[in-house]
């Protein structure tokens, strides 16, 4: 099954089918930097100010129901608890995000 980055629908029930307000929130979340402070926290071993940034990446892409990365984020943020991280898990973030950001291009530019 393919990976899905946008799920429109159930973004669109969570702001109660406001889809001005939904387009502005995916609009917002293209400047997101949670992704930059988390991979270079991990590489600097700042295990507790990268699960405050891996939880906050959770959170947004779950509130806009951007389903992979909310996966991902949820599966680093479980990691960066017990201050461990797979070898493969920024690097699967990182691809997950930039495919997000693709996703979500591709729907800004469906709604004008």
């Amino acid at each position: 099954m393919a990976a899905v980055y946008v799920n429109q629908e159930e973004g669109l029930k969570r702001v109660m089918n406001n889809k001005k307000l939904y387009v502005r929130l995916l609009t917002k979340f293209k400047n997101e930097t949670n992704l930059t402070e988390l991979v270079h926290s991990i590489e600097e071993k700042d295990y507790e100010k990268a699960e405050a940034s891996a939880h906050t990446l959770k959170g947004l892409s779950g509130n806009l129901s951007l389903t992979a990365l909310y996966e991902k984020a949820s599966a680093l943020d479980a990691q960066l608890k017990n201050q461990t991280v797979d070898a493969d898990a920024v690097a699967d973030i990182t691809a997950c995000f930039n495919e997000t950001q693709k996703a979500i291009e591709e729907v800004l530019a469906a709604h004008g």
